[in-house]
Formats: structure tokens, C-alpha cells, sequence
């Protein structure tokens, strides 16, 4: 299997690539950029849908023949204000060319040409708080599934607090056997404040035939195939996960670890 810890490969221009080859899966792939002020980054869509997402700064963005003007607005993720972000069709190209220092992230997966380019946020996002106790989080949804955005991609952002945990009751989305369960490939960016901090996650099967517990640095992606995959964010060191899911059908329906079913119960009344 391949590793599912992946670290930036670099300071500037792209960071990070993974694809549906390297990943050992079929459908997510996701990039990212740090570009500075003056730099430009352009890709071809191929047969794939992309969402642009401004993490960091602000760029002058062309896609789909046409001009999207600066995107961006947040020059810190943990404003935790709104991002800006772009979908962009299969078949296309774009090209973004940093007005500041900023971070670009590419979401991508299979495209059927059935949704067109358009910009998404930052007007009808807004961050939405979810859990109890110290499972509080709050989200911001780019693209999940009550958003008719894409053929293939659920986008969404998360910042956990300090000493909290994420993504937590467990709970796994690797069978398509809808409506109890869906087949949905997930990549984690993770940002950590402090950046010199780190937080947790583990990627587990209820047979034990996978269970990685990792470490994870400020701009560390981590690649969820299969099982379960709960994070935790230190006491002093606040989380944030930019989330990317894809699989054969747009739907996010998951099932609990049988050892934490009885909290996802209780919190539900």
C-alpha cells in the first residue's frame, strides 16, 4: 500500500501531487501551490473536474476561457473567514497568478462535463459549528452534496480546537452499498497553529488489516483509502483540514466504529 503520510516536497511552486495512480486508488486527486507574489501556476483539466480553493492570499484567476478576476481574501487559514474557490469543468484549463504570497489547493476527480465553471464562496459559506464537548468543530462546506456544484467532488474545510478531536466518532465511508454506506477516497491537508506544533490522526479497519497512527506537520496531507480516520489536535495547537472525497456516486454516507457507536448515538439525542 502506498504511504499514506505525505510531506511537502518543496517550499515553492507545487508542494504537493497526488493522483489516483500514485495514491493507489481511483478516484481523488488533489495539489497544492505556494506561489509568490508575482509566480503563476496553469493546468489542464483533462478529463477531470477541479476545484481551486484559495487557502492563503489572493491570485488573478483565468479558467474555462474566461476571467474570474482576484480570488482571495484571507491571508491566514485561521481568519477562518470564507474562501474563495473555483470550479472548473473537464476539458478546460486555468491559470492563476499570485497578486500576493499565497496557497493554492487543487481538488480534483472524475469529471462528466455535467456541471459549468462557476465561483463558489465566499458568499453561502459560513462556518458551522458541529460536535459536543471536546469533539467541537466547525466547518466550512465548499462543495458537499447539498451543494449541486460538481459531478464527483465533496469539498469541505475544518477547524478543530485546540485539545479537541475531528472527524471523530469514528467512522469510515469505503463501501458502496448505498444508502447505508458510500465508497468515498478522502485526502486530509492538514495546517497546524502554531505551525511548529503537530497533530494526530489514525487510519484503521475494524480488522486490524490497516491501522497507521501518524504524526502530522503543518502542510502534511494524509491519504484516507479505507477505515476509519479520527484526528486530534494537541492542547496549545489548533487544526485545520482542507477535505477531499470522491468515489462512484456524490453521496457522503459513513457507518461508526462499533467501539464508538454508543457516543455518535448519545450525541445525537
Amino acid at each position: 500500500m502506498p504511504e499514506l503520510l505525505r510531506k511537502p516536497f518543496g517550499k515553492r511552486g507545487k508542494v504537493h501531487q497526488i493522483t489516483p495512480e500514485s495514491a493507489g486508488w481511483r478516484y481523488v486527486g488533489f495539489s497544492l501551490y505556494h506561489l509568490k507574489a508575482g509566480d503563476s501556476a496553469a493546468e489542464a483539466t483533462g478529463d477531470r473536474e477541479v476545484i481551486l480553493v484559495m487557502v492563503e492570499g489572493k491570485a488573478k484567476i483565468t479558467g474555462a476561457g474566461q476571467e474570474w478576476g482576484v480570488l482571495g481574501e484571507r491571508m491566514n487559514v485561521f481568519e477562518k473567514t470564507p474562501p474563495h474557490c473555483l470550479y472548473l469543468p473537464n476539458g478546460t484549463e486555468w491559470k492563476a497568478t499570485a497578486e500576493t504570497d499565497c496557497v493554492v489547493a487543487v481538488c480534483s476527480a472524475p469529471g462528466q462535463g455535467g456541471h459549468e465553471a462557476r465561483r463558489i464562496g465566499p458568499d453561502g459559506i459560513t462556518l458551522t459549528e458541529r460536535g459536543k464537548g471536546t469533539n467541537t468543530r466547525h466547518i466550512n462546506n465548499i462543495a458537499m452534496e447539498n451543494e449541486d456544484y460538481a459531478d464527483s467532488l465533496l469539498v469541505t474545510e475544518v477547524f478543530t480546537p485546540a485539545g479537541h478531536w475531528s472527524s471523530y466518532p469514528s467512522h469510515r465511508h469505503d463501501e458502496d452499498d448505498f444508502p447505508r454506506i458510500t465508497y468515498l477516497e478522502e485526502t486530509y491537508y492538514h495546517r497546524l497553529n502554531p505551525a511548529d506544533g503537530f497533530g494526530i490522526q489514525r487510519v484503521y479497519t475494524d480488522d486490524g488489516l490497516l491501522d497507521e497512527t501518524m504524526a502530522v506537520s503543518d502542510g502534511d496531507v494524509v491519504l484516507v483509502p479505507r477505515g476509519h480516520h479520527p484526528c486530534g489536535a494537541p492542547y496549545g495547537f489548533e487544526m485545520y483540514y482542507l477535505n477531499v472525497m470522491a468515489g462512484p456516486l456524490r453521496k457522503w454516507r459513513f457507518v461508526a466504529a462499533p467501539e464508538v457507536e454508543w457516543i455518535m448515538e448519545r450525541d445525537a439525542k
